[in-house]
């Protein structure tokens, strides 16, 4: 029952090995080719753009063409991207080259969240679904948590481009695991598909909901993965070999809490189109962000970081859970790329104000706007369910789909 969603897990952790890497490298990084902290939070945000192209673009291909064809093609795409990090330059030629990389393993990456929604909702009965989905998102934070255990002593010994070499190799290795699983009887195929690529329409507020639960619910993800590493470094001194004892565990408790959420969403929530006590509690409990800068001690910080994505999770998971029943069955892979592509879309918008920022020390600014979006985001969310039939278009839907 679950083989799918294992084998959608592994393929989410190779994404974010994949993408983890430039950033557990950052300091070895950016002192070889010349790139300040401004431009590497450019780099990362032209992932991100691509990322956030990608999603909901394959997120309506899978539903079109299926989970087996548009994974393989996607996984092929950016396992390319991932090995061609290891050839760019220095200066200007590297920004150029680390931007072009990044922006085409983003768009491949795009399918990975809306692939492993679908394969969750396709092969589980509803009351195990939010658990399929913690499954196969899960793999995105074990591989932020194992990357720097993987990615740092083999810079350390062959250098930091043979690491993206490594990785582009995995996933060669993931296309033949897929190439078997991905039929019955360990994923059955749709009785139904659309007939026609379905495109998201923006002005629902359904749409809008599920922008400001997951996107906004969900921000801190994005500045914890890709700056902490600088934080640590330039706040308290580690240096970029002993990062690898420090990293791990923010992205443990975005492992913890996608496990977490999903059994509490499946136990208090599962039969609910507007879960929101649970946006409530999430929102009082991602707070303590805000106080990072008063620790004086890099374990603290930690521990606050893993705090913070554990709630993170829960925000990815109760959003997601909520949108599935505001969208009809056969959207589920597109309902999945629009979480993970509106998400992408602010990191990217934030993420070079941010880098910005942390090159002139403002790091009291830095957490605490990342503190208050989410407390933004679940006002939003409120209002925009406050009548949760009233979703244009999802109850004529969900009627049409039971019909077909």
């Amino acid at each position: 029952m679950w083989a799918a969603s294992l084998v959608m897990m592994v393929c989410s952790w190779l994404s974010y090995v994949d993408r983890q890497i430039l950033a557990t490298l950052s300091v070895v990084i950016l002192a070889d080719t010349g790139l300040s902290t401004e431009r590497y939070t450019e780099v990362v945000s032209a992932f991100s753009i691509a990322y956030m192209l990608g999603n909901p673009l394959w997120g309506s291909l899978l539903d079109y063409v299926g989970l087996r064809k548009g994974m393989l093609a996607a996984v092929a795409i950016w396992s390319v991207a991932s090995a061609s990090h290891a050839w760019v330059g220095y200066g200007t030629a590297a920004f150029l080259g680390f931007a072009a990389a990044r922006a085409l393993l983003g768009f491949g990456e795009g399918a990975t969240f809306p692939g492993g929604f679908r394969t969750a909702m396709d092969s589980l009965p509803p009351n195990r679904q939010s658990r399929g989905i913690a499954i196969s998102y899960s793999g995105g934070s074990l591989g932020a948590i194992v990357t720097p255990f993987l990615v740092i002593p083999i810079a350390a010994r062959f250098g930091w481009r043979s690491a993206f070499l490594v990785t582009g190799a995995s996933g060669l290795a993931w296309l033949a695991l897929w190439a078997r699983v991905a039929r019955p009887p360990y994923l059955r195929v749709p009785e139904r598909k659309p007939a026609k690529v379905v495109w998201p329409n923006l002005l629902e507020r359904r749409f809008w909901a599920l922008v400001c639960g997951y996107s906004l619910g969900a921000i801190a993800l994005g500045p914890i993965l890709y700056l902490s590493s600088l934080y640590l470094n330039r706040v308290f001194g580690v240096s970029q070999d002993d990062l690898k004892y420090y990293l791990w565990v923010p992205p443990a408790g975005w492992e913890v809490g996608y496990f977490f959420w999903g059994w509490v969403a499946d136990r208090y929530a599962s039969g609910e189109n507007r879960p929101a006590g649970l946006f409530l509690l999430l929102t009082i409990l991602q707070l303590p962000l805000a106080a990072v800068t008063w620790l004086t001690s890099p374990v603290l910080v930690m521990i606050v970081f893993f705090w913070s994505m554990f709630i993170a999770a829960g925000f990815i998971v109760v959003a997601l859970r909520a949108a599935a029943r505001a969208y009809p069955v056969g959207q589920t892979s597109m309902v999945a790329g629009l979480g993970a592509g509106t998400w992408s879309a602010l990191v990217a918008v934030l993420l070079p104000l941010l880098g910005r920022w942390f090159d002139q020390q403002r790091y009291t600014e830095t957490f605490v706007l990342v503190t208050l979006i989410p407390v933004a985001g679940t006002a939003l969310w409120l209002w925009l369910t406050r009548q949760p039939d009233s979703f244009a278009g999802s109850a004529s839907d969900r009627a049409a789909a039971s019909v077909k």
